[in-house]
């Protein structure tokens, strides 16, 4: 007979699964805590930090950040009118534009920073403004007082339609020939908004503001034509135009009501048929001056007597004379030789197609013609 394991036998196979099981179970919190931490430092959520929460017009406060990307360019402003809950209201507008400050990162994403304290041109609540100038978009906000500065309520959120946007915006569009010579170059802003309200959104009127470096951007309005239900969403584009000849590192905002829903940074081509242009308008101009001058030298500078007239090279055609259709047959040189002077026993030239038996000579008797004695 085949003997069962018994009720012990059972229970001393189980006892170490069991064993486990309960060991793995005791050590998941611990996992949890311990992998938590590194979850959150792996997103790398940037943060700022200052020496001071509140400082009047004129001081100094050092501004510290962690967390952002290594060796970004990042601009600091101190803005009114905001919290880090809702963000900059109204854009860069309500900062002090003109008093900000660039830092760029470390390789580990740090950075520290002195910056002024002035006075924005919105009234407190006021945060020190934090965002990187390039690339992918960062930005991060701390509370700030300005001592002496006035202070007002924030804008209230309007009732009703709301709209946020639900997906990361992008550029479509390319750049054509015309862009190359200096066009001004143009995209469409694609992203997509929902509404979360209570009550559609007809016919949103949408701003966008295009900025260069650390200079505030200027906004323009562009509507859309259409509604968007309450829980509904809408993919919208809309038309962004730079200025003619724009080149460079540009940041594209888009801004509804009094809050800016999303930025889009846009790296444009310098146009380099214009700089072709300009180098070939460089050589061709001087060339053709120097030519046109050249010619007109030519035709104002004075000439010799006679030299406008075609000289002939000139012949012996007798004693005395020179002949020739430049010649003058009635003038005679000094050195010309006379009839009296002609030596009978001069050697005649040998010319290359005579031979020197067959060359004309003195010696030999002329042919008579007809009239002749």
């Amino acid at each position: 007979m085949t003997q069962q394991p018994g009720p012990e036998a059972s229970r001393r196979t189980a006892s170490p699964v069991l064993l486990f099981v309960a060991a793995l179970l005791a050590l998941l919190p611990a996992l949890f805590v311990v992998t938590a931490p590194g979850a959150r430092a792996a997103d790398g959520d940037p943060t700022v930090t200052l020496s001071e929460k509140e400082a009047g017009k004129g001081g100094e406060i050092t501004v510290s950040g962690s967390g952002w990307r290594a060796e970004a360019l990042l601009m600091l402003l101190i803005c009114g009118q905001s919290t880090p809950e809702r963000g900059v209201i109204g854009g860069t507008n309500s900062c002090a534009n003109a008093d900000g400050r660039a830092v760029t990162t470390d390789e580990k994403g740090a950075f520290s920073r002195k910056l002024p304290v002035t006075e924005p041109p919105k009234p407190c609540p006021c945060v020190v403004h934090v965002a990187t100038v390039t690339g992918e978009q960062a930005l991060a906000d701390a509370v700030f007082t300005v001592a002496g500065h006035p202070t007002a309520e924030p804008p209230r959120e309007s009732g009703g339609g709301k709209l946020a946007v639900l997906a990361t915006t992008r550029l479509e569009g390319d750049s054509s020939l015309l862009t190359w010579f200096g066009a001004p170059p143009a995209r469409r802003l694609v992203f997509t908004v929902g509404n979360l309200g209570s009550a559609p959104v007809k016919d949103p009127v949408f701003e966008i503001g295009t900025a260069h470096g650390v200079y505030a951007p200027q906004w323009e309005e562009r509507q859309w034509r259409g509604t968007v239900a309450p829980g509904g969403k809408a993919q919208i584009k809309l038309p962004v135009e730079l200025s003619a000849g724009a080149h460079g590192d540009y940041q594209v905002s888009l801004r509804y009501g009094e809050k800016v829903l999303a930025e889009q940074p846009w790296g444009v081509g310098r146009p380099w048929g214009v700089t072709l242009f300009w180098v070939l308008l460089c050589l061709v101009v001087p060339a053709a001056v120097f030519r046109v001058g050249m010619a007109v030298v030519d035709k104002v500078r004075p000439r010799p007597a006679g030299s406008h007239r075609t000289r002939a090279p000139a012949r012996w055609t007798g004693p005395g004379r020179l002949g020739g259709a430049g010649a003058d047959h009635d003038t005679r040189t000094d050195n010309a030789p006379t009839s009296a002077d002609h030596d009978t026993n001069t050697t005649t030239a040998v010319l290359p197609w005579f031979t020197p038996d067959s060359a004309p000579s003195e010696n030999r008797p002329r042919p008579t013609t007809k009239g002749q004695a």
